[in-house]
């Protein structure tokens, strides 16, 4: 095979044919049914390939001629080529229905054309023709302008509305919130129509619409473009109805109110969680199977781990088994929350908070969650977290900074997005950030907790510096009992979740500081010790005058 006839995908060169592929210097050889999904797949690019058609493509003498088959050979493939099904760069599975070859050609092979920019935009509306041509073509055009103009004078000019080119689908470079397809297909002088409604990235269908197209009357398209755009904008609306449904925000309020208050009762430690425990019992005493009361249950639970002063403390027994019945209760409403993302993001936040290992679990939760909303406010919390659990703190300032710009949504939601944006500019060592931080919540006033506001000032004020008279007197006064609870307080609700220990030594080296000297080290609990790391650990201590 002559190199000229080679494609390249970034470092992996594939043979035409698909016999091998090379990276690297390293050959990769493939079966022969690999060789023909390979082959089915790479010509016909940004395709969908029904599994369907591609057991077509297999060996006929396969004794596994199934779906099961097919699924079983396109990992193969995504092992060889390195590919992930979470994030593909080669292979995107359509869920229920079949594959798609996403990866563009490098510009360095000769056959391959350039590589398209990105598509961002609220919704895309690709027009795709079946191989045989499109003799309607200026029908089919002019119906696709006709959705987009009516559905982007309905969404408002913050959510852009894009056209695709012919037979675009969307790659993982791509960012866009919904993907309406609409494909015609001609056949004996007849022009049939389908568009199907995505949400991405999940890719999980919300409406499939058949036109009805008579390709001698122009009307017929007129009325089908506007059947179709008002069954995608009333799809979009619900899509936000369903996000904020649940965990007892009233079903007749309105839209905005509703997203207000979905926004409210995940993002802050509400009051109410906490004062709600004798209903919520009721409740699930007479309905026990009911997801959404159960969680609520255990945002009531949650309340009462957080909502604790921070100088009076909580036993470690107490809170284990707390935490241990929002662990057991959250795993078992999982199967049941999957179609409501407002009960999906209580899920990955309580995941989260516990601290039990599960958080991939929470990430894939409250990512897929947020795939299925309009750029949700009451997401940029969990997500933040998440982010900055893993290190990622210039990521999770973005997501907290987001919610802080979105002046509608009150000042409560705005002093928890500035709490947790001055945790991740502590973790993340970046004092600078974080001394602009500090003052912007000091500037709130009495909005903040004056137990929670001594909390910052203690652990935001650098080890190597004295405390104001006011808070340093503060500091003596809950005594040697109330300082260990404070520092077991601060580790359980902000540094636990780092996965570095050098993070959880930042967040909580201000603190154990200050309380050592006035208590020497004996005031700090060992596991907290423990946990940020020997090393940071003897350097806190070593310092401070005993």
């Amino acid at each position: 095979m002559e190199k000229a006839h080679n494609l390249r995908f970034g470092d992996m060169i594939l043979d035409e044919t698909c016999l091998f592929a090379s990276r690297n210097g390293q050959t990769i050889q493939f079966t022969r049914n690999e060789r023909a999904l390979l082959l089915a797949l790479t010509r016909n690019p940004r395709r969908l390939m029904r599994r369907s058609r591609l057991l077509d493509e297999i060996d006929s003498s396969e004794s596994d001629r199934s779906d099961r088959n097919i699924d079983f050979l396109v990992n193969r493939l995504r092992a060889k080529l390195g590919d992930n099904a979470k994030s593909p760069k080669y292979i995107a599975t359509q869920y229920g229905e079949g594959y798609v070859w996403i990866a563009a050609p490098s510009p360095a092979a000769p056959a391959a054309p350039s590589p398209a920019a990105p598509i961002d935009g609220f919704l895309v509306i690709g027009p795709a023709f079946e191989p045989q041509g499109h003799p309607f073509g200026q029908q089919a055009s002019s119906l696709v302008a006709q959705l987009r103009d009516i559905i982007a004078a309905s969404v408002g000019v913050g959510h852009k509305v894009v056209v695709a080119a012919e037979n675009w689908y969307p790659a993982v470079t791509d960012k866009l919130r919904y993907f309406l397809q609409v494909s015609f297909h001609a056949d004996n002088g007849r022009l049939d129509c389908v568009a199907t409604l995505r949400e991405m990235p999940s890719r999980r269908i919300v409406k499939a619409f058949r036109l009805h197209l008579d390709a001698a009357d122009t009307t017929s398209f007129t009325a089908e473009a506007s059947k179709v755009s008002n069954g995608v904008l009333g799809a979009l609306s619900q899509a936000l109805i369903d996000a904020s449904t649940g965990l007892g925000i009233p079903a007749d309020a309105p839209l905005q109110m509703r997203l207000h208050k979905a926004s409210s009762v995940l993002s802050t430690s509400n009051p109410g969680w906490l004062a709600s425990g004798e209903q919520l019992r009721k409740a699930r005493e007479q309905d026990p199977l009911n997801a959404d009361i159960a969680l609520q249950w255990c945002l009531h639970l949650f309340a009462r781990l957080v909502l604790t002063s921070p100088f009076s403390g909580m036993s470690l027994e107490e809170r284990d088994r707390i935490e241990s019945e929002i662990d057991a209760t959250v795993l078992e409403c999982l199967p049941a929350i999957e179609a409501n993302p407002l009960l999906m993001l209580a899920a990955a936040k309580l995941l989260y908070f516990i601290d039990r290992g599960h958080i991939e679990l929470a990430e894939d939760i409250a990512e897929r969650a947020f795939a299925r909303t309009s750029d949700f406010a009451a997401a940029l919390p969990i997500l933040g977290q998440l982010r900055y659990a893993r290190g990622r703190f210039d990521e999770a300032v973005r997501l907290f900074d987001r919610g802080i710009e979105m002046a509608e949504l009150g000042p409560a939601f705005h002093l928890h997005m500035r709490v947790l944006k001055c945790i991740a500019l502590l973790a993340a060592g970046d004092g600078a950030a974080l001394d602009v931080a500090a003052v912007d919540i000091t500037n709130m006033g009495p909005l903040c907790p004056p137990e929670i506001a001594l909390m910052i000032d203690w652990t935001v004020a650098p080890a190597d510096r004295k405390l104001p008279e006011a808070s340093a007197q503060a500091l003596a006064a809950i005594g040697h009992r109330g300082a260990a609870n404070a520092i077991e307080y601060l580790y359980f609700t902000s540094a636990r979740h780092l996965t570095s220990e050098h993070a959880r030594a930042n967040v909580m080296r201000g603190l154990i500081a200050h309380v050592t000297k006035l208590y020497g080290a004996q005031a700090i609990p060992a596991f907290v010790l423990g946990s940020v790391g020997p090393i940071a650990a003897a350097r806190t201590v070593a310092r401070m005058p005993h």
